[in-house]
């Protein structure tokens, strides 16, 4: 796409800029600014308040002609929001009805306290320590979206057009797209992951819907939330991956194997050089539940202790883990 996967901003043209934060594992994830004459619009704020303050500092030279008036959190997830504070007060801050929901059941001080928790099993303390330690929650005040809809909504950033289209559930329950048709390019938040596994946290089926709607609309340049920019191969790359999980999930269900054991089973050695491989424990449980409804919802902590456990069985059988 040539634009360098390096850490800060990048233009990408037509007011169009994307904040990458290499490696795109647990937590690294990207975030997008839309520019016009006298305002901007955010697409999503980092896991922490330094990272988000470190990418506010870098878009200064910008915000100070155009002035970020609005945001959209793509989905729940922390590293897509937990940054919210750091926004002016006079902001706007839209998402789907379904994140916002979502996004107050787990709070900074709660993930807080998970770092600083004893008495872990090991392998769970080490998984909690790969996917949280960098990041720093204390002090952080989750500011909540305050306008939220259902289904598309367009919007206007100065003259320029663009429209907000929710895909969820899917990565989570209300997964949002920003498309800028004008552009031809689409701001995925986590229904992309370039290079990197994704995590059905919601709905692997529906996911598979959403990719081929974000194919559909014929954009050539993608940013991932988490991941290098791309363009409809990183998604088809990914749905390839999908695809294959829901397949294989379905035949290890269908010869009676419990999820632990289909996740063990099913071959992805086609994604090897993909970081993050220990999230096929989850997205296997997700084939499971809607090919038998009557499995019960497992809690967060379930879903991070299956992953925990696939990924110490799996240590040294993998490509290595990224840095």
């Amino acid at each position: 796409m040539g634009v360098a996967y390096t850490r800060g901003l990048h233009e990408l043209g037509d007011g169009l800029w994307a904040y990458l934060q290499p490696d795109g594992g647990w937590g690294w994830s990207n975030a997008g600014l839309i520019c016009c004459a006298d305002r901007s619009l955010l697409v999503d704020t980092l896991f922490d308040l330094k990272l988000t303050r470190a990418m506010l500092d870098e878009m200064a030279p910008l915000l100070k002609r155009s002035p970020i008036r609005a945001a959209v959190n793509t989905h729940a997830n922390p590293d897509h929001c937990f940054g919210n504070q750091l926004l002016p007060d006079a902001a706007e801050i839209y998402a789907s009805a379904a994140a916002a929901a979502e996004m107050s059941e787990l709070s900074p001080a709660e993930l807080h306290g998970l770092k600083l928790a004893t008495g872990m099993e090991a392998n769970l303390r080490d998984f909690i320590d790969l996917a949280f330690g960098p990041f720093d929650f204390e002090g952080i005040e989750l500011r909540e979206p305050t306008r939220t809809f259902q289904g598309h909504l367009r919007l206007s950033v100065g003259e320029r057009e663009l429209e907000l289209i929710e895909l969820g559930p899917a990565h989570t329950r209300g997964d949002v797209i920003v498309h800028l048709p004008d552009a031809a390019t689409v701001f995925t938040g986590d229904l992309l992951f370039a290079g990197g596994t994704p995590i059905a946290w919601a709905s692997l089926s529906n996911w598979l819907s959403a990719c081929d709607w974000i194919m559909q609309l014929g954009a050539g340049t993608l940013i991932p939330g988490h991941g290098p920019v791309t363009d409809s191969s990183g998604v088809a790359d990914m749905r390839r991956y999908l695809a294959h999980v829901r397949d294989c999930a379905a035949e290890c269900f269908a010869a009676g194997l419990d999820p632990g054991a289909a996740a063990d089973e099913i071959d992805i050695s086609d994604f090897s050089d993909w970081g993050e491989p220990e999230r096929i424990a989850v997205n296997v449980l997700a084939a499971y539940r809607e090919l038998d409804p009557s499995l019960p919802e497992p809690t967060a902590a379930e879903l991070f202790a299956r992953m925990a456990d696939w990924r110490a069985r799996h240590r040294g059988t993998r490509t290595p883990e990224r840095a």
